[in-house]
C-alpha cells in the first residue's frame, strides 16, 4: 500500500520569515525572545521546514478535518519553533510527527471524543494521461474508500499504518514519534494492516491478480 496516492496535496504556507530587531539585523550570536540565534533560524527552515507537508498529511488521517488539521500543524510548527534548541539530532520527521501528535492528544481531549468523519470529496487525485473520465472516478472512488478505511482504524492503529506506509517511517522512527515501544509498534502494524484488509470489499486486486 506504499505509493503516494493517499497523502494530501499542500495546504499550509510556511511561515513567515522573523522581523529583525530595530536597528538592523541580528548578530550570528544574538539570541531573540525564544533563545535562538539567527543560525537557528536558518537550520529550522532547512531541517524542519521541508517536512510541512508530510506533518499536514499525518495531522489530516490523526483528525480527519482538513481545517483541524491546519490548526494543529500550526500550533506544532510553532511549539517545534519554541523548542528547537533541544532538538538533538536524528530523524527530524520523527521529533515533528511527535510534537503533531501531541498536539492532536491535547486537542482530542479538549473535545471529549472525537466522531468517525469521511474525507470530504475535494481532495482529488489529478488524472494521468491514460485516464478516461471513467477511469479518473474510479480511481479517485477506490483513493476515497481506502482513506476512508483508514480513518475508522481505531487510534494507535491508525497512526502506526499512516507512519509506516504512507510517511515510511522506521520501526526505530515510529517509536520515537509515538513514545511506544518497537514491539508495540509491530504488533500495532501487523494489527492494522489485518483490520485494513478485512475493512476493504475483495475488487481491490489481490497479490495473485497484479500484473
Amino acid at each position: 500500500m506504499t505509493g503516494r496516492i493517499l497523502p494530501f496535496g499542500p495546504r499550509l504556507a510556511p511561515p513567515p520569515e522573523p522581523v529583525a530587531p530595530r536597528g538592523g539585523v541580528r548578530r550570528a550570536d544574538e539570541v531573540d525572545e525564544e533563545g535562538l540565534t539567527p543560525t537557528d533560524h536558518e537550520r529550522f527552515r532547512r531541517v524542519v521546514l521541508p517536512h510541512m507537508d508530510s506533518a499536514y498529511n499525518f495531522a489530516r488521517y490523526l483528525c480527519r478535518d482538513p481545517s483541524q488539521a491546519e490548526d494543529l500543524v500550526q500550533d506544532a510548527f510553532l511549539r517545534a519553533f519554541r523548542g528547537f534548541r533541544g532538538f538533538r539530532g536524528g530523524d527530524p520527521r520523527a521529533w515533528l510527527f511527535a510534537i503533531v501528535r501531541s498536539s492532536h492528544l491535547t486537542w482530542a481531549r479538549s473535545q471529549g471524543g472525537q466522531r468517525v468523519q469521511p474525507f470530504p470529496a475535494d481532495v482529488e487525485q489529478a488524472p494521468t494521461e491514460d485516464d478516461t473520465p471513467e477511469a479518473a472516478l474510479v480511481r479517485q472512488g477506490e483513493v476515497d474508500m481506502v482513506r476512508g478505511a483508514i480513518a475508522a482504524l481505531p487510534e494507535p492503529f491508525r497512526e502506526t499504518l499512516v507512519l509506516r506506509e504512507l510517511e515510511e517511517l522506521s520501526y526505530r522512527e515510529i517509536a520515537e514519534a509515538t513514545s511506544a515501544p518497537i514491539g508495540t509498534v509491530m504488533s500495532r502494524l501487523a494489527r492494522a494492516r489485518q483490520m485494513l484488509l478485512a475493512a476493504l470489499p475483495p475488487l481491490l486486486p489481490t497479490e495473485e491478480q497484479r500484473p
